[in-house]
């Protein structure tokens, strides 16, 4: 197995790329595997965790982005994988905008600390906090003058659930970017390091 560095750029970068998939199935289907949407979503209230796995709840919460990265990074050139790299990039980018100001970082984490306390207390309703979230991503993110342009059926992107679930992910997304930057991961590294982050890639998935 890599280092852990090499591990920790390998857990973000799929945790990236699995919600920009999962962004991508609810804009054109309004569904998303819950083995992997909770894991995504659920990673924005781990604020102080001991490794890049334990923002995922373990190695098997990112196993949908796992796989993605191995066959992406691949070359595997699927039509539906150009709007996740797409999106992907995205989240980077705007999550490289957002490092530059603190005061925007501490009002998101406030306000998710916040929403984790109601979570906790309303458990059982999903949609409610992925609607906090939402609300979230709108006052801080979408204030900036790059946007994530989403494209899918109209008829899914125009229900409320859907365009609350597809927020909440793109927020995990750039979650998953701050972890990338914080593990060391730069963007070229994608292309230089592409090898060692499919290898530990295929490593993880066989762990599991």
């Amino acid at each position: 197995m890599n280092n852990s560095a090499t591990i920790s750029q390998t857990i973000a970068l799929a945790g990236v790329l699995q919600s920009a998939y999962l962004v991508d199935q609810i804009a054109r289907t309004g569904n998303a595997a819950a083995e992997s949407f909770n894991p995504s979503i659920n990673s924005l209230f781990q604020f102080d965790p001991d490794n890049a796995a334990d923002v995922y709840s373990g190695v098997h919460g990112v196993k949908l982005g796992l796989q993605l990265l191995s066959d992406i990074l691949g070359g595997n050139s699927r039509n539906e994988y150009r709007t996740v790299v797409r999106y992907t990039m995205g989240m980077l980018y705007l999550e490289k905008k957002l490092s530059a100001k603190s005061e925007l970082l501490q009002i998101i984490r406030s306000r998710l600390e916040h929403t984790a306390l109601k979570a906790e207390h309303f458990s059982d309703n999903i949609n409610s906090t992925t609607a906090n979230i939402a609300a979230i991503y709108q006052d801080t993110l979408s204030t900036f003058k790059f946007r994530i342009q989403i494209s899918g059926s109209a008829q899914q992107l125009q229900n409320t659930t859907n365009a609350n679930n597809i927020r909440a992910l793109l927020l995990a997304g750039i979650r998953g970017s701050v972890l990338w930057r914080q593990s060391g991961g730069k963007r070229w590294h994608l292309i230089l390091s592409r090898q060692r982050l499919i290898t530990t890639a295929r490593e993880l998935l066989d762990s599991l």
